[in-house]
């Protein structure tokens, strides 16, 4: 059975065109598992299945595809709008998912006689304009104040049809007498003159604030030229009020228009998009999205599939596209630019800049309110980089330390589901090895350490580290493997030139483990490292200092204090010495003193 189905499998890859287009794996129960976009159909498709997957998840879904569908479309753009159709619909389990559902509202100018101009979480197909989703409600109070304060426009749901006013049917309400309104009820306002406030209003919610600033001048230099001089007042406190509203907004650069800018951080199985939209100089529409990660896909296509959600979402026809790296797709009807430097640079810096803070802010969120939660994804993908039988709750490190062979000690840490278990720490002195032997030192020690663990019945680690390479590890597994007869997985974190954490080493013969220095798995192996060296110095620093400090006044009935207070007085043991019974009497008292006086007198007489 399974060859059949893999023998189906291979001749659908074969006959698969090198063209645009979306593709669809099939389970054993004709469910979609998996819908996935490609530039070239035969290439992508082919990659699942011609290569080792390192991905675990990927491994688990190609396992479960039995039968591929495919569909040919013109553009690269059709397949990612495809695509994003298809996911919606079908939901599958191994794509990535939007964990945003939420409804945003909408500014409605309604499609009826006299418009009115209102905020809505409905959007109905019936020829009203509709502007938004705003994620910012602030953002969009203060639209809707600026509309209003300028244009004295209707809020009641009367259906004002042109007979019904020519009938009387109507009355003007509160908002007439307040001058909320001009009484366009009673016909005190016409039609056309409403209407031409209407598209004036849309140009603010369209963003293009320089028009109506441009219409409005003309018109008060107008009026004022024709001793109207009220109207002319009137359209100057207009200007206040979107100057005002400008202020309130986010300027960028009054030469930038019509930019999308993306930029994307992902963190484990959690993908994290933010968007920012300008109009004319200003950022109209700013809002992260998140993603759940299920089948580990790359960057790039993460991001690709983000720019069509979005543009569709926030219903955005910007010709200019701004993202971090490319993404191996074309948009139809606009350009993507990963800008090197520039105002266009500093905004997408300041998309990054947002995108990095919101997952910041989640991930101590997750932190605060499910410590655990956030412990396990971390572990688990540590797991799935090692390809371990367990996850690795319970994992020790081990480092060695000595100046020129002298002092040699070594630590180890304990870490339980990714936090330090400081009592749990170890230090030890090495006994039976002469001379700067790393590898000896680690041998006696990985020894010492997991025979009184099996002796004493206490619980063994899921993974062993060593702070060190290629040798380190394998001393670690005769002792642990050969010897010990465990089977515990060990792992090494090497450095460069600049002590710092390089690069993960696993399995034997040992292989580098690729990854990313931003990624958390890599910043968690590099924290134990750093853990363990600063243990086994500090323990390195204390043994050598108190060997410093044995001294000539280690002197029985002499305490810490007493010493320290002779030193600081007298600065070396050398003057103590010189010292008379009456000198160090005033100072420490005559018990002490005779002590002290006693102690130089023996020991000059030993000496002698």
């Amino acid at each position: 059975m399974k060859e059949a189905t893999n023998s189906h499998l291979r001749e659908i890859v074969l006959s698969l065109p090198e063209s645009p287009g979306v593709y669809q794996y099939l389970n054993d129960k004709n469910e979609i598992i998996y819908v996935g976009k490609a530039v070239n159909l035969k290439r992508r498709v082919s990659s699942y299945f011609n290569k080792f997957q390192e991905s675990v998840k990927v491994r688990v879904l190609v396992k479960q595809i039995v039968d591929i569908r495919y569909i040919v479309v013109p553009t690269e753009q059709d397949a990612l709008l495809l695509e994003n159709s298809l996911i919606k619909k079908h939901q599958p389990r191994y794509n990535i998912l939007l964990k945003d559902d939420k409804t945003y509202p909408w500014i409605c100018v309604k499609n009826e006689h006299f418009p009115r101009v209102f905020k809505t979480r409905n959007v109905v197909k019936d020829g009203s304009y509709y502007f938004g989703p705003y994620t910012y409600i602030p953002a969009m109070k203060t639209v809707l104040e600026l509309v209003h304060n300028l244009y004295q426009i209707r809020t009641c749901k009367l259906n004002l049809t042109p007979e019904g006013i020519k009938q009387g049917r109507f009355k003007v309400c509160l908002q007439y007498h307040i001058k909320k309104c001009k009484g366009c009820c009673e016909n005190l306002q016409n039609e056309e003159e409403y209407n031409q406030n209407i598209e004036e209003i849309k140009y603010i919610l369209k963003g293009e604030i320089e028009k109506i600033e441009d219409y409005l001048k003309e018109e008060m230099i107008k009026a004022a030229n024709e001793l109207r001089f009220e109207e002319a007042q009137v359209m100057k406190e207009k200007l206040e009020s979107i100057g005002n509203y400008r202020s309130k907004s986010t300027i960028v650069n009054p030469m930038l228009t019509n930019i999308d800018t993306f930029a994307i951080e992902i963190d484990g199985d959690e993908a994290f998009v933010n968007f920012l939209k300008v109009t004319n100089g200003t950022i109209s529409q700013a809002y992260t999205f998140e993603y759940k990660i299920r089948a580990d896909e790359e960057k790039e296509e993460i991001l690709a599939s983000a720019i069509i959600e979005m543009r569709e979402r926030f219903k955005s026809h910007s010709r200019e596209i701004l993202v971090p790296f490319e993404i191996g797709f074309q948009i139809e009807n606009a350009t993507i630019n990963v800008p090197q430097r520039g105002d266009k640079k500093k905004l997408l810096d300041l998309s990054i800049q947002n995108v990095k803070q919101y997952k910041f802010d989640r991930l101590k969120q997750m932190e605060k309110f499910n410590p655990e939660q956030r412990a396990t994804k971390l572990l688990k993908a540590v797991q799935d980089i090692l390809k371990l039988k367990e996850l690795p709750i319970h994992i020790e490190c081990f480092d060695n330390s000595n100046i020129q062979g002298s002092d040699a000690v070594a630590a180890c840490v304990v870490y339980k589901m990714a936090k330090p278990s400081k009592k749990e720490y170890r230090k030890y002195i090495i006994k039976t090895v002469e001379g700067p032997d790393d590898y000896a030192s680690m041998h006696e020690v990985v020894e010492r350490r997991y025979k009184r663990l099996l002796n004493e019945g206490e619980s063994l680690p899921n993974l062993i580290i060593a702070d060190g390479g290629v040798g380190q590890m394998e001393i670690i597994r005769q002792v642990i493997k050969d010897e010990l007869h465990l089977n515990i997985p060990i792992a090494g974190l090497a450095k460069n030139e600049k002590h710092r954490t390089q690069e993960l080493l696993f399995g034997f013969p040992p292989l580098v483990v690729g990854l990313d220095p931003t990624d958390q798995t890599f910043r968690f192996f590099a924290s134990i490292q750093d853990e363990v060296h600063r243990f086994a110095i500090q323990f390195h620093r204390d043994k050598r200092s108190k060997g410093q400090i044995k001294s000539e006044l280690d002197i029985p009935g002499i305490g810490t204090k007493t010493k320290e207070q002779l030193i600081k007085k007298f600065k070396s043991v050398k003057r103590i010495k010189e010292l008379s019974l009456e000198e160090i009497t005033n100072e420490i008292g005559p018990a002490k003193a005779k002590i002290v006086q006693d102690h130089f007198a023996e020991k000059g007489e030993n000496n002698g």
